[in-house]
């Protein structure tokens, strides 16, 4: 007796993608399903960076059609397609750049800057085309964590190109600037840096733009959140409470200006011992849970204090690349599928597919 389409539809319908929570039908990540006889085939198109979640997804559902009585060949195509997704309404695009993920934490000290780098990295990891826009122009740090030296070169006098490192596009005020000098400016000089950092830059098919903000909720804040097209941000804090009242005023601010919140991270949330391997909350303990739990926001994942994190950063050879394997960079590999696929969930930006209307006299 020949499989039926219905048949196949009710397959997937029993098949959750572990990275969505959602089954292949409903999430409409199958397509062009195919039935000639016994033989099947199908697309299944992931809205999320998952290079490493390719060959298990195929795997898993092609045993599964398999199994089905009847069935003779089954042929499954996994691939990913990363697409714009909708922002602050009136606010302009940034050319080349699909989506724009701001981290933030309003209180300095909590380990943003290096969550954000190996954010980045490992979107990257999965298959992503990532940029790094370091938003902390008195105290940038992203030159120092991806090893990068030199200055960015301008083929039009106008823009600039952005500096590479480990696969990722980078623009930094650091690369313009000595290191040991202190940026004396007010906040509309610094601001006005940013935008020129953002738009002057020629950024290169960029499916996420990682947004290192600077702690606070001051001028630069509040010109990334009206001004540049933020898909969404990302709150990093440590489990203590000191920090959580600072990183409860950035995810308030990011609401305001009506950027969603794609989730929290709880940074140096257990303090393992590296010579006895004894586990301490030393900064408290749930502190990112209830935070989310307050905001209806979730909890993207948990960090260990780990001073290889801290030493692999300051060498200029973040734990994603320097030690991919190991656990924090699981932990930030899946903290980073969940933010895309927080940000495949939203709205798709359409502004591109509809014609500029122009009124001429004939």
């Amino acid at each position: 007796m020949a499989i039926t389409e219905q048949q196949v539809k009710d397959a997937l319908q029993t098949l959750v993608d572990p990275n969505t929570h959602k089954d292949y039908l409903t999430s409409k990540s199958a397509r062009n399903i195919k039935v000639d006889g016994n033989n099947v085939s199908l697309d299944v198109q992931l809205g999320y960076p998952a290079k490493s979640q390719l060959t298990p997804i195929h795997d898993e559902i092609t045993a599964k059609l398999k199994s089905l009585p009847g069935v003779g060949s089954v042929a499954v195509n996994v691939s990913m397609n990363i697409v714009k997704h909708a922002v602050q309404r009136g606010v302009k695009l940034v050319p080349g750049v699909k989506n724009i993920i701001a981290v933030a934490s309003g209180k300095g000290g909590v380990g943003k800057s290096t969550t954000a780098v190996n954010l980045a990295l490992a979107l990257a990891a999965e298959g992503a085309n990532v940029g790094v826009l370091d938003a902390d122009i008195y105290g940038p740090s992203q030159p120092m964590m991806l090893g990068i030296t030199g200055k960015p070169v301008s083929k039009d006098e106008k823009n600039l190109e952005p500096m590479e490192g480990h696969g990722l596009q980078v623009m930094s005020i650091g690369f313009l600037i000595d290191m040991d000098t202190p940026m004396v400016w007010r906040g509309p000089m610094a601001t006005q840096a940013l935008e020129q950092l953002t738009n002057q830059t020629n950024w290169r098919d960029i499916d996420y733009l990682i947004l290192d903000m600077p702690p606070g909720t001051g001028d630069i804040q509040l010109t990334a959140g009206q001004r540049l097209p933020l898909t969404g941000a990302v709150i990093v804090t440590t489990p203590q409470d000191i920090a959580l009242i600072d990183a409860r005023k950035g995810l308030k601010m990011f609401e305001k200006v009506n950027v969603p919140i794609l989730g929290i991270i709880e940074n140096m949330s257990i303090h393992i011992c590296s010579n006895c391997g004894h586990e301490e909350h030393i900064f408290g303990e749930g502190g990112g849970a209830r935070m989310g739990k307050d905001y209806d926001v979730e909890l993207l994942g948990a960090l260990p204090l780990d001073i290889h994190i801290r030493e692999q950063a300051d060498s200029g050879m973040p734990t994603v690349v320097s030690d991919p394997d190991c656990r924090a960079s699981q932990i930030y590999k899946q903290i980073a599928r969940r933010v895309a696929v927080k940000i495949a969930d939203k709205q798709q930006d359409h502004s591109s597919a509809f014609p500029k209307i122009v009124v001429q006299n004939t």
